[in-house]
């Protein structure tokens, strides 16, 4: 524990003395018995930061003349230091014995802190954004931490700080997809707000989302906004057009035209187009009253209900506790499709979460994205309709052209014109105007068909363009993803290929190195206990998968291994060979440890809400007892 909080600022030691001793007053601390605790200086440990506390092994040295029983030397410095803000990498093999052999000599214990502006592994860059390369980065220097911990400690912890990403005071969830409000910890048993930054964040918080290709921060999702959506058309009893349809036989929409190209994608979908199938309520349906087969799908998906009264198809506003449902829903047919093509359960597969869980932030942007997309495809399809016209009326205008050179072998110029001005099939092409200093007729049909070339030239242009933009909306909203995705499929890992590391650099397994992650700020997520819980379980569960499995997701692939991120496999370089999975989780509880620093939990005291009537006294009693709950 920390329990001056200082963060790796420089402390006033005999001051941190005195208040220690004197809050250990057996009414404040101590068990109900009255025992008073036997607590020695040796007890109490003290921060090191290097360039700012101690500026080399001397100074580490003059620290422990202090008569501290142990020192955690901190890192302020992160990939390359300085004098005031130093790093693992300025210290060599010499200046490292010396440390060892001082602790040793004196009798004091060692611990190391890694880089303190590390915060999390989701590789936040100086841009705000989610970048792998800078989380990469951040494992490395934590394992550079690691190895100083090696060489001087000989074992212990190795603390860093968890600070995943932002995320509202008010909306506390741990891995819940459906962010349910009896889930929601910054609520307590009653119902009642514990925790809010402003007033009215309960109703606007801001929700971050990812684009997990580019590692691009999103921050659209506000709760307060509402997205206005199609309403589609859907076989319920309140919707008096399709009630009738419930219950009965119809059939599953046989619209689907499935290139060679989609033949993997949409195979399936094909197979089913016109099979019988009776209708459920819910179901969502096409406008010849047939069941859809993939409502989600972007291309052959929902139809939105027209309102022939209006003459327009019908919209509604949904607000967040909307897309709450509309992830429920989505998930559900994930899992029960996932079912029907896999002949097994979705939790038989360790990626189902990445693309089947939708969370109700990713319901709610990918709705905002429909609108574009519906926009593209919608034009796309309207130029591809026009293409067909502007080809056949080249062709036809050919067929007329090769008439009046026939007609110009034997009739004189004004005789051509003449004819020209009376032909219905050429004035199809003129809307009727024909110009008067045009003499010849072949002239008029050559412009005729350059003006048709450049209009299909248009229409081909426009069309691929549109399609397009439509497949790019389509393909950036299946990489929207929440940041849990991000953290369980990277993040979490990048904690677990660490404390590898510390497996691997421990040379007595009675005083194994291991990753301590340390709870920081409460506006990140990791800050609240329960959070940090869930960074330590879900890093485990990767550093099982390390030890255990001989291939998995960015391994080292070789040239055939698939570029797809969540199917891609190849050799798992961390592979301890035969080593059962029970022995791994062991190893895991050893190696991935958590720290509590007292003044980090200190700093949700600012956002604590008091209950009606109560005074000062009260709110933070109520609060001392949340904070040791």
């Amino acid at each position: 524990m920390d329990f001056g909080g200082n963060n790796g600022k420089p402390m006033n030691y005999r001051s941190l003395m005195s208040d220690f001793h004197g809050s250990m007053e057996s009414e404040n601390y101590a068990p109900s018995t009255g025992e008073e605790l036997n607590v020695s200086v040796k007890d109490i440990g003290m921060s090191v930061p290097m360039g700012i506390s101690a500026a080399n092994v001397s100074g580490i040295y003059s620290k422990i003349r202090m008569g501290a029983g142990s020192l955690e030397i901190g890192f302020p410095g992160a990939f390359s230091g300085n004098r005031q803000a130093q790093t693992p990498g300025m210290y060599g093999e010499d200046q490292r014995q010396a440390i060892r052999e001082l602790a040793k000599v004196n009798e004091i214990k060692l611990t190391t802190h890694a880089a303190y502006n590390i915060m999390g592994m989701m590789g936040r860059d100086p841009r705000d954004n989610f970048s792998t390369n800078q989380a990469a980065d951040c494992s490395k220097e934590i394992q550079r931490a690691i190895d100083f911990a090696a060489d001087t400690a000989g074992g212990g912890s190795v603390v860093v700080h968890s600070g995943e990403w932002d995320r509202p005071i008010t909306d506390i969830y741990v891995d819940d997809p459906l962010m349910e409000m009896n889930h929601n910890l910054a609520y307590d048993e009653d119902g009642r707000m514990r925790f809010k930054r402003k007033q009215h964040e309960y109703a606007d918080a801001m929700f971050v989302l990812l684009d997990d290709r580019t590692s691009q921060k999103m921050e659209t999702v506000h709760k307060d906004r509402k997205v206005a959506v199609p309403v589609w058309k859907r076989a319920t009893k309140d919707n008096p057009e399709t009630s009738k349809l419930i219950g009965t036989w119809s059939k599953y929409q046989d619209n689907i035209h499935v290139t060679e190209e989609d033949k993997e994608k949409y195979g399936w979908m094909e197979d089913m187009m016109g099979k019988r199938v009776q209708v459920k309520e819910g179901d969502y349906i096409d406008y010849e009253g047939n069941v859809i087969i993939n409502p989600y799908d972007p291309k052959f998906g929902r139809v939105p209900e027209f309102d022939e009264k209006s003459n327009r198809f019908k919209v509604a506003y949904m607000d967040f506790d909307d897309f709450r449902k509309e992830a429920k829903e989505q998930t559900q047919w994930n899992k029960d499709h996932w079912k029907k093509m896999h002949k097994q359960d979705w939790h038989n597969d360790n990626m189902w979460y990445y693309g089947g869980l939708v969370y109700p932030d990713e319901a709610f942007l990918h709705a905002t994205l429909e609108t574009n997309e519906g926009h593209s495809r919608g034009w796309a399809l309207q130029y591809a309709e026009r293409m067909g016209t502007h080809q056949k009326a080249i062709e036809k205008l050919h067929e007329i052209r090769g008439h009046y050179e026939e007609i110009k072998k034997d009739l004189p110029e004004d005789e051509q014109w003449k004819i020209a001005m009376t032909d219905s099939e050429l004035q199809r092409y003129t809307d009727g105007i024909i110009p008067p200093e045009t003499r010849d007729p072949l002239e008029m049909i050559d412009k005729l068909i350059n003006q048709q070339r450049v209009n299909l030239e248009f229409a081909r242009q426009a069309s691929a363009s549109q399609q397009q933009q439509a497949e790019d909306t389509a393909e950036t909203k299946r990489h929207i993803v929440t940041p849990f995705k991000r953290f369980k499929l990277h993040g979490a890992r990048m904690y677990a290929e660490a404390a590898v590391r510390a497996l691997r650099r421990t040379k007595d397994e009675k005083n194994p190195l291991f990753l301590a992650i340390e709870n920081i700020f409460p506006e990140r997520f990791g800050g609240h206990p329960q959070e940090l819980k869930f960074v330590i379980d879900e890093s485990r569960k990767w550093f099982v998968d390390l030890l255990t499995e001989k291939q998995i997701k960015h391994g080292n692939p070789t040239r055939d291994t698939p570029l797809e991120d969540t199917r891609g496999v190849s050799e798992n370089p961390w592979y301890m060979g035969k080593m059962d999975k029970k022995q791994a989780e062991e190893l895991a509880k050893k190696h991935i440890r958590a720290t509590i620093d007292t003044g980090h939990m200190n700093l949700w005291r600012k956002y604590w809400q008091p209950k009606q009537g109560q005074n000062i006294e009260q709110s933070e009693k109520e609060f001392k007892q949340w904070y040791l709950k």
